[in-house]
């Protein structure tokens, strides 16, 4: 092993290398000292800084404190003045449309009254008129009477009423169906009297405004036939060769009305009352000492015994020393309690008071729970009661999906024996039977044979022109043993909305094949259509998912005047705007969407959302909204204070969509405000945010294009215990003045508006 190597000796430094070390080795210190002393002073400055803001935070919230009740009262005035306002005209409505019904001797039932209801049904029952004008005169009474008591129920209170008026809804609904199996009975009876003489069968369309019947009778049993048209209902199908040598009947009873949803929901939907009361800001007029009891709770977390019962004997001796007087207070409860039932029905959104928790004197805290709002933030399940899955997924939840255009009841019946005519007397086999359904098993298909080689009856349907479609649309069948909408059993399903552009394969067929064809082009090419196989005979619709246009992607209300606004809703599909005058309102879209009945014209609130609904557009939300759809969470306390506060100002100031509200936290809301008036857009310099919370309002210095979100509050501005005194600082004493004009109608149109669409929590 060879020996090691000796290292060479580092070189020595000589005294300028030294001195250079020593010198760079000083600057090094005193470097690092200049850099102490300068973070030092940073961080003086950033502690003084941060004492100078708290003390200015200090001198805010005292000043808040100091004048919170008074502002907290003059709300409560200003809400309690709309509110019995508006009370009393609804009453003068109600109270004049009940005498206008008596005066009129309507020979509609009340609905209310069973015995008036059982006496209706009781006598159409035994009525044995089947003339078709009479019959269908007699229906739209008792759809009316049918939907009447819809809207008894959900609104009922006391779930003693639920089964009475369930029993009155089905027995209508069944008698209706009736009535109307008997007229088809009546007329297929006498087909061989009106046979068509190009296909030697019985073909005939009856219409109404709410139902258009459609029956065929099979008189010849031609194997060749294969299609039935119905062209001016816009309906069609192909036979198989099996039932067109059959003694059948068909009938295609399209009714615009959808009453078989209700069945199931009445089937598998647990029976519930009115939803629970809205949380409005009269519950939260504390006394002065609920102030300062919640900020002792806060600085000592645990509370013993001794300590909770001192505070309530001196809640207790506040409360008995309090200036109000004990009746005005009564009446005063009778109030709240009275409005926040009558907000719950009107609006049915999910606006509860179950987070919300109560002091011993009743008045609320406006802390949110974290733990509500961390179990909350993920949209829970179903309920196990709402709906019965055990078939499999292709059960129709009728929460996600609406049927909407009418039902099909796509039914096949055994032929009623014809009538003959002997020697000038025509007879006729009488029989109290109705009709017999026929029973269609299909046969085994032939592979060898073409005409035979499908089982399944091929249909295509129109669209109604009474709905629009914001998607495509799905067709589900109805099950008659389980009550509810199915998706299975169809296939092929397509949708197609300008089938004029399209060219058919050119098929070698008769002259007379020919010609039909040509005519059921021209009628399909006037509008959309569905096309579909089904393997039975069975009622159908066409649905689209509830929420399609969930979430909103943006929303604003702009003042056009006195008492007038438009409340514009970007959604995910389609756009809507509302124009608001009084309360009156107008729907417009950025589409052209036809529906006269609904857009370009004046109504009320309530009723512009049955109609939007009814075709098919749906901007509103339910007890079922948060389960269908995910959200950012919100309190929903502090939600409705906000509706109430918006409405009372949307005369004069705008209000819209904030990107900082979906980051601010579960605790707070971020809204856009300025004043504004006019028909033309506010610029955008003129808005400012506010930061709605659980404590206080406040103006933020932060702006929309600012890169992150900050909750510091803007130099020139002060705390504010409600958001009307807050947006005051920065209105005009015009527009101020113009805020108390404001007609109590309009303010609880826009209210009841922002309670229905809930756009602070789904935008």
């Amino acid at each position: 092993m060879p020996p090691k190597k000796k290292g060479k000796k580092a070189p020595k430094l000589t005294k300028a290398q030294k001195a250079k070390l020593k010198l760079e080795e000083e600057e090094r210190r005193l470097r690092e000292e200049e850099e102490a002393r300068i973070q030092a002073e940073r961080e003086e400055q950033e502690r003084l800084e941060r004492q100078r803001r708290q003390e200015i935070l200090d001198r805010l919230e005292e000043k808040d404190s100091k004048r919170r009740g008074g502002e907290l009262g003059e709300l409560h005035s200003l809400l309690a003045k709309n509110y019995f306002a508006v009370k009393k005209h609804k009453n003068d409505v109600a109270q004049m449309t009940k005498w206008d019904k008596y005066m009129k001797c309507s020979d509609i039932p009340d609905p209310t009254v069973q015995q008036e209801v059982n006496t209706f049904i009781s006598l159409w029952n035994d009525n044995p008129e089947c003339s078709v004008q009479t019959v269908f005169k007699q229906c739209n009474v008792a759809l009316q009477l049918i939907e009447e008591l819809e809207t008894l129920l959900g609104e009922v209170t006391d779930e003693a009423h639920i089964p009475k008026f369930q029993e009155a809804l089905m027995l209508l609904q069944n008698i209706v169906y009736t009535k109307i199996l008997n007229i088809s009975m009546e007329i297929l009876k006498g087909a061989s009297n009106h046979i068509d003489t190009e296909t030697g069968n019985m073909q005939a369309v009856i219409k109404n405004d709410n139902t258009t019947l459609c029956l065929w009778a099979n008189l010849m049993r031609n194997p060749r036939f294969k299609r039935l048209t119905f062209k001016s209902v816009g309906f069609g199908c192909e036979l198989t060769k099996q039932l067109a040598a059959s003694n059948v009947a068909l009938r295609v009873l399209y009714t615009s009305y959808d009453h078989l949803s209700i069945v199931c929901k009445l089937t598998h939907l647990k029976p519930t009352t009115a939803p629970p009361s809205l949380l409005t800001v009269f519950n939260d007029v504390p006394h002065e000492g609920t102030y300062e009891r919640d900020k002792k709770a806060k600085e000592t977390p645990e509370v013993t015994p001794e300590e909770t019962q001192q505070e309530a004997e001196e809640a207790q001796q506040e409360q008995n020393t309090a200036k109000e007087p004990e009746q005005e207070k009564a009446v005063e409860d009778d109030f709240l309690s009275e409005r926040l039932s009558e907000e719950s029905m009107n609006t049915g959104t999910q606006l509860t008071r179950s987070s919300i928790p109560n002091t011993e004197d009743g008045d609320s805290q406006y802390e949110p729970h974290t733990e509500d709002i961390a179990d909350a933030a993920t949209p829970p399940p179903m309920d196990d009661h709402a709906a019965d899955h055990s078939e499999g997924a292709d059960v129709v939840d009728l929460r996600m999906y609406t049927p909407l255009g009418g039902v099909f009841y796509f039914e096949l019946f055994h032929l009623p024996s014809q009538s003959f005519h002997v020697k000038g007397w025509e007879i006729q086999k009488m029989s109290d039977a109705g009709l017999k359904v026929f029973k269609y098993i299909p046969e085994k298909p032939n592979p060898e044979d073409e005409e035979t080689s499908s089982t399944l009856l091929s249909l295509y349907v129109k669209l109604p022109e009474s709905v629009v479609f914001l998607e495509t649309p799905r067709a589900a069948r109805w099950d008659a043993e389980a009550k509810y909408w199915r998706m299975d059993g169809i296939i092929d399903f397509s949708y197609r909305e300008h089938v004029e552009e399209e060219v058919a394969p050119k098929v070698e067929r008769d002259e007379d094949d020919d010609d039909e064809e040509e005519e059921e082009e021209e009628e399909n090419s006037r509008g959309a259509k569905v096309s579909f196989k089904i393997e039975r005979f069975s009622p159908f619709v066409l649905m689209q998912r509830t929420y399609a246009n969930f979430p909103f992607r943006s929303w604003e209300l702009r003042p056009l005047g006195k008492d007038s606004a438009l409340y514009t809703i970007h959604g995910a599909i389609i756009d809507l705007s509302i124009t608001i005058q009084g309360n009156q309102c107008m729907l417009k879209s950025d589409r052209e969407l036809g529906l006269t009945n609904l857009f370009d014209r004046w109504m009320s609130a309530p009723d512009l959302q049955h109609t939007m609904l009814k075709a098919g557009i749906n901007i509103f939300v339910n007890e079922h909204t948060g389960k269908c759809i995910r959200f950012g969470h919100k309190d929903p306390f502090m939600e409705h204070v906000a509706y109430e506060q918006m409405a009372l100002f949307a005369s004069v100031c705008g209000f819209s969509w904030s990107k900082w509200n979906a980051k601010c936290g579960p605790e707070h809301f971020v809204i856009k405000v300025c004043e504004h008036q006019g028909p033309d857009p506010p610029p955008e310099d003129l808005w400012n945010l506010y930061l709605v919370g659980a404590q206080r309002f406040q103006k933020l210095e932060m702006t929309e294009t600012s890169d992150v979100f900050c909750a510091d509050h803007h130099p020139d501005s002060e705390f504010h215990s409600t958001f009307i005194h807050m947006m005051q600082d920065n209105m005009s004493p015009v527009g101020i003045t113009q805020t108390r004009e404001a007609h109590f109608l309009f303010v609880d149109t826009v209210q009841s508006l922002f309670c229905v669409t809930r756009p602070l929590m789904f935008c």
